[in-house]
């Protein structure tokens, strides 16, 4: 039996953001910086992979710590985090990572024979001279790398650029040689930051940072985080060196400018940066990005979301749901973690992550525990929507709750929609399930559950019966 596949698509207890996808023979891998459940700072971990069957993408597996932070020669003491890297194969064949450390501008490659063996440190990439790329006079700081292997060519993306930073130009793209660390062609602009993107098709949605690239058909596509931070763009050309044109936001992590459901303005989920890229698993292409959980910037998660392509080859803004790689609606009745809520958002509404007033995703315990997510610190006005169930002759619903709060949780299937159920709950401190009837018209529905009251509550999961 395949599993479902749902937001987020790794277990609740796992955080590995800045996901770059690839399918690797029958198995889709995902490659991403490791941050902390409770961390600190972004990307506090070693660089770890999972993977999955490409006809079964419920079904992950890890393929443990794939190269650690002290690998590298600049970081022997393991005070450097590892920043977003990306994969690709070379032409001899084996599998060649980069990544740029926190606190340098250069850019570090390691090596394997396998996509989810364990790496070797194999050099920085630099000029014919040796000077390493991002030192040379006149170079701008490396960070996010992104690559693609054509014959015996690597073309290498890296940026960032500040809101406001005249010092930064833009997203820039290098030239390798086959060695796969030596400057064959010197960085070349190919999207403005905000600084120099007015009176340009990119206004508004310029260059910040997360640089990933991806070929379909005749098109290459350069997918970033645009200065708005929640947002994936695009930009589309002919050639992976030159005539990038701006074409559109692929996903929000906040869904904001998506309308088919609520005011295209309105936030939905608490969003923050983002970082991600397209790829097409079997019969169909993905996105994949980041959510923020626990509050806070520094514990991310991946999902990802089916996309289409227009003749044109542009790509149209999609919605976060909970159901992501399954490949169309969950399966309505029985019991479905909270943590797999694709909408969280309160009367107040807030693009950004943050604030003690807003609910949030978190775990028992600490980083590693393999304890399943809930979502916490609920209070008046917290809604938690979850997309999209195949429901047919639901009667019943059932959630699963604890804390200090006295009031009533209300069940809907559109986020200001006729209030379908009324749940009355007590203070607890244990979890306790309470049941409603309720009459859910058969389809393809939404779930939204809202608390109205006092206090302050958690929710660990809800079950729709027959």
């Amino acid at each position: 039996m395949k599993k479902e596949a749902f937001n987020p698509y790794l277990p609740s207890w796992e955080y590995v953001p800045d996901g770059e996808p690839y399918v690797f023979g029958d198995r889709v891998y995902v490659y991403g910086s490791h941050d902390y459940y409770n961390g600190h700072v972004f990307c506090l971990g070693d660089y770890v992979c999972w993977s999955a069957p490409v006809d079964d993408p419920g079904s992950w597996r890890y393929e443990g710590i794939i190269y650690p932070k002290t690998a590298d020669p600049l970081n022997r003491d393991g005070k450097m985090c590892l920043y977003a890297p990306d994969v690709t194969v070379g032409p001899d064949g084996r599998y060649y990572l980069y990544y740029v450390l926190d606190h340098v501008s250069v850019v570090s490659v390691a090596v394997c024979d396998t996509p989810a063996g364990r790496y070797q440190f194999y050099g920085y990439v630099h000029y014919p001279d040796g000077t390493r790329l991002g030192e040379q006079e006149g170079d701008e700081p490396q960070f996010d790398p992104a690559v693609l292997t054509e014959g015996d060519t690597t073309w290498l993306y890296t940026g960032f650029c500040g809101v406001g930073d005249k010092s930064r130009t833009g997203a820039m793209v290098t030239v390798l040689e086959a060695d796969m660390l030596t400057v064959r062609e010197a960085p070349k602009f190919i999207v403005p930051g905000s600084a120099y993107s007015e009176g340009t098709e990119y206004e508004g949605h310029a260059f910040f940072e997360a640089s990933s690239i991806r070929k379909k058909d005749s098109r290459y596509y350069f997918i970033y985080s645009s200065q708005v931070m929640h947002e994936l763009c695009y930009a589309v050309s002919d050639s992976l060196t030159e005539g990038f044109h701006y074409g559109g936001v692929i996903v929000s992590n906040c869904d904001l400018h998506i309308d088919s459901y609520k005011p295209a303005e309105l936030p939905t989920a608490y969003g923050a940066n983002n970082h991600g890229s397209i790829i097409r698993i079997g019969e169909k292409w993905y996105v994949f990005y980041h959510r923020h959980t626990n509050g806070t910037w520094y514990s991310r998660q991946g999902c990802a979301e089916e996309i289409q392509f227009h003749e044109d080859g542009s790509i149209p803004q999609v919605e976060m749901t909970s159901c992501g790689l399954n490949g169309g609606p969950l399966q309505g009745e029985g019991e479905h973690p909270a943590y797999i809520a694709c909408n969280l958002f309160t009367g107040e509404p807030s693009v950004y992550v943050g604030g003690d007033k807003f609910p949030k995703i978190v775990q028992e315990g600490r980083d590693g525990d393999e304890e399943p997510g809930y979502i916490a610190n609920i209070m008046d006005s917290a809604t938690a929507g979850f997309k999209y169930f195949v429901c047919t002759g639901i009667k019943k619903i059932s959630i699963t709750t604890r804390g200090y709060a006295d009031g009533v949780f209300e069940i809907r299937c559109k986020w200001d929609g006729e209030v379908l159920a009324s749940i009355k709950i007590e203070y607890s401190n244990v979890w306790e399930t309470y049941t409603e009837n309720i009459d859910i018209p058969d389809g393809v529905r939404a779930i939204y559950i809202t608390y109205t009251g006092a206090g302050n509550a958690s929710l660990k999961s809800f079950a729709l019966h027959t």
